[in-house]
């Protein structure tokens, strides 16, 4: 591939190519750069460092979430329907991304617990989506909250069992679905559903 035609997409599928063949430890920016057959020097062009770069790589895998979750989004529901089937749609792009691929998986949770920052403009853009369909709740009369921002980031962290890469051992428990729908009743009775 030519420098000049070098893209941050060509760049992130080749660094996912090289995390994959030579493991987080060993992956570094020449076997990205060998890999697109660029000097590591046009790399730097784009990612100041090899951090940089996978942070980059773990920001694109998870942002691959918000195209299921902006199908629910759009979706005409109830709130508490709408609410429902955001998260389980979290929890389940989560799921299938350890199940389909657990070793490239298992890079990516450990990209995530190493790179600080890693989560933070993630989980805010979360955040303002849960916040979103809390505040046409509250709105509708169906849920009684008085400050959905703090609403969402309660029933976030209530979640974080289900969709975060730490607790990926456990999604394929039954306990996990009977743990999943007891949150969720909480959930309902904590926003006041019904009242």
């Amino acid at each position: 591939m030519a420098e000049d035609g070098l893209s941050k997409a060509s760049i992130l599928d080749a660094a996912e190519g090289a995390l994959r063949k030579f493991g987080l430890a060993k992956t570094n920016m020449s076997d990205v750069a060998r890999a697109l057959g660029v000097s590591h020097a046009a790399l730097y062009r784009h990612y100041e460092n090899k951090a940089a770069l996978r942070l980059a790589v773990v920001e694109r895998w998870m942002g691959g979430v918000f195209e299921p979750l902006g199908a629910v989004l759009a979706e005409e529901a109830p709130p508490e329907t709408k609410l429902y089937r955001w998260l389980s749609a979290l929890r389940e792009f989560k799921r299938e991304r350890a199940r389909q691929d657990p070793e490239l998986f298992a890079m990516y949770a450990a990209l995530v617990a190493e790179t600080a920052g890693a989560l933070e403009g993630h989980a805010r853009l979360l955040a303002e989506q849960l916040a979103g369909i809390i505040e046409a709740g509250a709105a509708s009369g169906a849920f009684v909250c008085k400050d959905a921002r703090q609403a969402a980031a309660g029933v976030f962290y209530a979640f974080t069992r289900f969709h975060h890469a730490a607790h990926a051992a456990e999604w394929d428990t039954p306990e996990s679905e009977a743990g999943f729908e007891a949150v969720w009743q909480l959930t309902l009775r904590g926003l006041g559903a019904g009242s």
